[in-house]
């Protein structure tokens, strides 16, 4: 039985950012929310405000993969069920809320550092917002408009 789009998102939550804390959590959401009402740009082409097409997204989520880089990824959304408090971020986010440190971000990622680099991704659509935990932040450049 397929999921339902909330379930989707609740788990990409989880598997996205648990370890990140309430706050990590609600920050990935917000990029999330934020790439399904954009207003130009690849996410609205693509996703054409859909979260489910969001999130399907190719190569968008590590947790959608169930193979990264020739290795099985066990840590994918099929394999980690959402908790209570996944669902509850899932609602919080589709009710409209964001995460202030995330404002208006499309991206994030984990360096693996304590330095974020200043544009990502590479094509250098995003430029550095915020760093929240062990993820950093980025919000659109011009550049991201003609995507």
């Amino acid at each position: 039985m397929p999921m339902s789009d909330r379930e989707l998102f609740a788990r990409l939550i989880r598997c996205e950012a648990e370890g990140e804390g309430i706050d990590g959590m609600q920050a990935v959401a917000t990029v999330v929310m934020n790439r399904v009402h954009v207003p130009y740009g690849e996410y609205l082409r693509t996703g054409q405000g859909n979260l489910r097409r969001v999130i399907e997204q190719p190569y968008q989520f590590t947790c959608m993969l169930t193979r990264v880089y020739g290795q099985d990824n066990l840590q994918n959304v099929y394999n980690i069920p959402a908790e209570q408090i996944h669902y509850e971020i899932a609602d919080w986010a589709l009710a409209g809320n964001k995460h202030p440190g995330a404002g208006d971000c499309l991206w994030y990622m984990n360096p693996f550092s304590e330095i974020c680099p200043r544009t990502f991704p590479r094509t250098g659509t995003g430029t550095l917002f915020n760093r929240i935990n062990q993820h950093c932040f980025y919000t659109p450049t011009s550049l991201y408009a003609q995507t």
